[in-house]
């Protein structure tokens, strides 16, 4: 991680990848991989994910500040909120606590991490397909008004995301679907669910690498920090205007295309 060049496009990738269904993670493996990084940098790339994360709370400030004022005055719409989005992490929490090593050992297992990544995003590309043309569409709604029963079962459905290349977002926003939310409300809870689980991650995994973090470490996961937020305030409101046209198809389809492409450059290395 010592080249600037590497960690800024690291970075970027990081950034495009991270609220879309197609798996930072496992692009941020793969250009490690491609990029000739031996087994890349786990806690760089999981630490880095909270420039986007930074993203989403400056661009809804609004919506978090007036749940925060509901809070307040006890405002049974914030309070929803608040419930839904806990539900939605918990299953993520615990099974995330049990199973870091595991996780980190596929992240940084050269052989083994890129090649789950390519077929993760190929199935995980079918099932998008199959979701979108097998449930129908539901009428407008609101995280507020997702029953709590929906969000622990989205919760549950995120911890696919464990396996490198499913995609955090993708596993949330098609698990939102196949229960019926609309795309908005699926892809929005998405970014807001995103908001936990990754400061709980970041948290895990640097307080686990704690010992082995240097100056130089520190230098390039601010610089993919920075990188990534600003790249994540373009993409998220590009992709917004993407789902409410086109739903999730193209990004279906562009998974299971880089899926193919990554398996056909791993067996050519």
């Amino acid at each position: 991680m010592n080249d600037i060049l590497i960690v800024i496009l690291l970075g970027i990738v990081e950034g495009v990848t991270e609220f879309l269904p197609v798996s930072s993670t496992g692009h941020l493996v793969l250009a490690s991989a491609l990029l000739g990084l031996s087994g890349g940098d786990a806690t760089f790339d999981i630490v880095i994910q909270l420039g986007a994360i930074l993203a989403v709370i400056v661009l809804f400030w609004r919506r978090f500040l007036r749940v925060g004022e509901g809070l307040l005055r006890r405002d049974p719409a914030a309070l929803r909120f608040v419930r839904n989005i806990l539900l939605g992490f918990l299953p993520s929490a615990i099974v995330g606590m049990v199973a870091y090593a595991a996780i980190r050992a596929v992240l940084e297992a050269p052989a083994i991490g890129p090649f789950v990544v390519a077929v993760a995003l190929i199935l995980g590309g079918i099932a998008i397909l199959f979701i979108e043309r097998t449930v129908p569409p539901a009428e407008k709604g609101s995280v507020e008004t997702m029953s709590w029963r929906v969000a622990l079962g989205i919760g549950v459905v995120q911890c696919l995301s464990m396996i490198p290349g499913v995609s955090r977002s993708g596993a949330t926003i098609m698990g939102a679907r196949a229960m019926r939310v609309d795309q908005e409300t699926a892809a929005e809870y998405s970014f807001f669910l995103a908001i936990p689980t990754m400061l709980g991650a970041t948290s895990l995994a640097l307080w686990k690498s704690r010992h082995d973090l240097g100056n130089a470490h520190l230098s390039a996961i601010a610089i993919g920090f920075v990188v990534s937020f600003i790249v994540a305030l373009i993409v998220i409101r590009w992709f917004m205007a993407i789902v409410t046209r086109h739903g999730f198809a193209p990004f279906a389809w562009y998974r299971i295309v880089a899926g193919s492409i990554a398996l056909a450059a791993l067996a050519w290395h």
